[in-house]
């Protein structure tokens, strides 16, 4: 375990993005830093110690934490400051579709589907509420 600065030194970028892509996952998923101790057996204060930048997760961690929070730890590491935890998460789309009933896949499909004219409504709206650009 690596003990948090004891200076004033700036943390390392690196360790602070992945401190916060933790802890933005864990929020969304309102999971309480004990909950996740708990469910790792990583030390409550070092999950607020990581989730700070504070501290070095090692790669042992950082897997229990991907698996608990069902991202691939891919996302985590992205060097892209605004990575976008879909794109990893379709990596393993395949694996998990390969998995599925025929009727099941049908239903993903169908949701798929339903998600892509949510959004295309939602922009329609946005752009009649005048909140989009126009053409």
């Amino acid at each position: 375990m690596t003990p948090p600065p004891t200076d004033n030194r700036e943390r390392d970028p690196e360790m602070v993005r992945l401190g916060e892509r933790l802890k933005k996952t864990r929020d969304y998923l309102n999971m309480s830093q004990q909950f996740v101790s708990d469910s790792t057996g990583i030390p409550r204060s070092a999950i607020s110690d990581i989730e700070r930048g504070e501290r070095r997760v090692d790669s042992l961690e950082l897997k229990k934490l991907a698996r608990l929070y069902r991202q691939p730890v891919a996302y985590f590491l992205a060097e892209e400051k605004d990575a976008d935890a879909g794109e990893y998460a379709l990596a393993g789309l395949p694996r998990a579709l390969a998995q599925l009933t025929d009727g099941d896949a049908k239903t993903v499909l169908e949701f798929a589907e339903y998600l892509t004219l949510r959004r295309a409504a939602e922009r329609e709206e946005q752009g009649a509420d005048g909140g989009g650009p126009t053409a």
